[in-house]
């Protein structure tokens, strides 16, 4: 293993490449995902078993190659490599609920929480299987595309990594994130509440726009282009953050940010555009600026948001 905490698979392996491409796996779950995922292995050579709980989603996979398996059970006595891309975490205790796990390395796709990841390995563990959690960092069109960007992340058993890495690497890149199970899970939430927040701050940018003489298309590159640009401060934040000087290279202060909201808000009720997206993040802005750290970056605000903070 590297001892680098985020590993990758470089490359997805050729159809001939190496024995993991022709690893067989039962996937449990063939919905939008899980479909996609099997086809992409199925495509590099894997004998794939699959198993769905309405059988009719997991029939049309038989005409790529797939076996289908008449249980969950049976689908796990098919390999040893087991996947499980089902619709939460209580969906994986009920399959897999009855199932021989002794000697099986299971790897759960199903989005959950880190607890619940924890949980799940030591249930596992205890049923004789190795575990890894993952969190997918793709919608199904990026799956088997190697151009997309796609990854997944994992964490837990660094054996059951080491071993597949290949054969998990064929539907999407990978990134282990370490030996702890809620870490997978932790940082794809993390990764998809940075996405929101995002996501949040366009919508209302849009709609400012959206009564004027501006083509949304023609005001999208601008968006696009100035996010790129201002995304890399997040190395800064993390710099700050290990070395909790939130005063360090500071460009734009909390005190000249905060000044500079009201004329996010005026222009917004110019506009006849709610500020509802912008005023939960003003709101701690401004409670860190009474706190007397108005000469810092915004990083501190972190400290409000920790709800153990005495």
């Amino acid at each position: 293993m590297t001892d680098n905490p985020i590993a990758s698979h470089a490359s997805r392996p050729s159809h001939s490449s190496s024995r993991a491409s022709r690893t067989p796996l039962s996937l449990l779950g063939t919905g939008t995902m899980g479909s996609a995922l099997a086809r992409a292995w199925l495509a590099a050579g894997h004998p794939v078993t699959v198993w769905n709980r309405t059988p009719a989603r997991a029939e049309p996979l038989a005409a790529d190659g797939a076996t289908v398996a008449a249980s969950a059970a049976d689908a796990v006595a098919a390999s040893r490599l087991v996947v499980v891309c089902l619709l939460d975490d209580a969906s994986v205790g009920e399959a897999l609920d009855g199932a021989d796990l002794s000697g099986r390395d299971l790897v759960n796709l199903t989005t959950g929480t880190p607890a619940q990841g924890r949980a799940r390995a030591a249930w596992a563990e205890a049923r004789g299987a190795r575990f890894l959690d993952a969190g997918i960092m793709a919608v199904p069109p990026m799956i088997g595309d190697a151009r997309s960007g796609a990854y997944v992340l994992y964490s837990g058993s660094p054996g059951l990594f080491e071993e597949h890495g290949g054969t998990l690497a064929v539907p999407a890149g990978t990134r282990y994130v370490g030996a702890d199970p809620g870490f997978a899970a932790l940082h794809d939430v993390a990764l998809l509440s940075a996405m929101n927040g995002m996501f949040a701050g366009v919508l209302h940018a849009f709609a400012l726009i959206r009564r004027e003489d501006i083509a949304p298309s023609d005001f999208a590159p601008l968006v696009v282009s100035w996010l790129g640009a201002m995304a890399p401060a997040a190395h800064k934040t993390a710099e700050q953050l290990e070395s909790g000087d939130f005063g360090k290279d500071v460009v734009s202060s909390l005190a000249m940010q905060v000044a500079g909201d009201a004329t996010l808000l005026a222009t917004a009720e110019e506009q006849g555009v709610s500020a509802e997206l912008l005023t939960p993040y003003m709101a701690l802005m401004e409670r860190w600026l009474a706190e007397g750290h108005g000469d810092e970056d915004t990083t501190g605000m972190i400290e409000l948001l920790d709800l153990g903070r005495k």
